[in-house]
């Protein structure tokens, strides 16, 4: 079983920064690909970026390629993500997903999921 908590999120100007933070429990989060997704009102949850095991794979959306980069701390059982040149249209709901297998994560079929952190980008 592996519990995880997202923090780091909050209201920020366009242009601006934030880091995201998931911090996981249990003894195996080394052995999982992580992956970030955001919920805006009224629209479905989407992709946003994806970090193998290692490290050594991610992927990101379109939308925030150049722009959001995932990473992770293993000794710490946390991942990040961090965003820059942030946009209006970035505002969601930002969740963390674990799962054993890349692909299903990316998907956003994970095994396990963050309760989610507000992000909010004003004009």
């Amino acid at each position: 079983q592996v519990q995880l908590v997202e923090s780091g999120g909050g209201l920020v100007q366009a242009g601006g920064s934030l880091r995201l933070s998931c911090a996981a429990s249990g003894r195996t989060f080394s052995l999982y690909t992580m992956g970030w997704f955001r919920q805006a009102p009224g629209k479905e949850r989407e992709f946003v970026a994806a970090i193998s095991w290692s490290g050594g794979s991610t992927d990101y959306a379109d939308s925030v390629k150049g722009r959001f980069t995932i990473s992770r701390d293993n000794a710490r059982n946390t991942v990040y993500l961090q965003m820059n040149s942030l946009k209006p249209e970035d505002t969601a709901v930002y969740y963390c997903a674990a799962g054993r297998v890349y692909s299903t994560v990316v998907a956003g079929t994970g095994d396990y999921w963050g309760q989610g952190t507000q992000v909010t980008v004003s004009s």
